[in-house]
């Protein structure tokens, strides 16, 4: 299991997903809060190339041995790309999920839902909240 750690430059989305920004693009994945609440993850099946993602709606679903979660769109967008090494290692969403644990890459079609999102201190904030 990676250390507990939540980097400053990513966005983040209540329901525990994080959004790295690149113009146009972003990278999903989900927080270290969530895979450490799922415990070990099995199995995740990532959606199609070319799906399109709503914002807080869910896309993909992650298999632990304690459960099987939703993954929640922080932003709306076309996957442009899945992380396929988690088809052989889903474990890396747990060793690394910021990383080589990251789900989705979309190429956005609502560029302003960004600013719905919360930074690095807020987010933080909800967890103790």
């Amino acid at each position: 299991m990676a250390e507990a750690n939540y980097p400053a430059d990513l966005l983040y989305h209540p329901e525990h997903d994080w959004a790295r920004l690149e113009e146009l693009h972003a990278t999903l994945g989900i927080t270290w809060y969530a895979q450490d609440a799922l415990g070990e993850v099995v199995f995740f099946e990532p959606p199609a190339v070319g799906t399109e993602l709503i914002k807080d709606e869910p896309y993909a679903e992650v298999e632990s041995v304690k459960a099987v979660s939703d993954v929640i769109a922080p932003l709306s967008g076309e996957i442009v790309e899945v992380n396929q090494a988690l088809a052989d290692s889903p474990e890396k969403i747990n060793q690394d999920p910021y990383g080589e644990g990251w789900l989705v890459k979309i190429r956005l079609s609502e560029p302003a839902e960004r600013d719905g999102l919360m930074d690095v201190q807020a987010y933080t904030q909800s967890l103790t909240g």
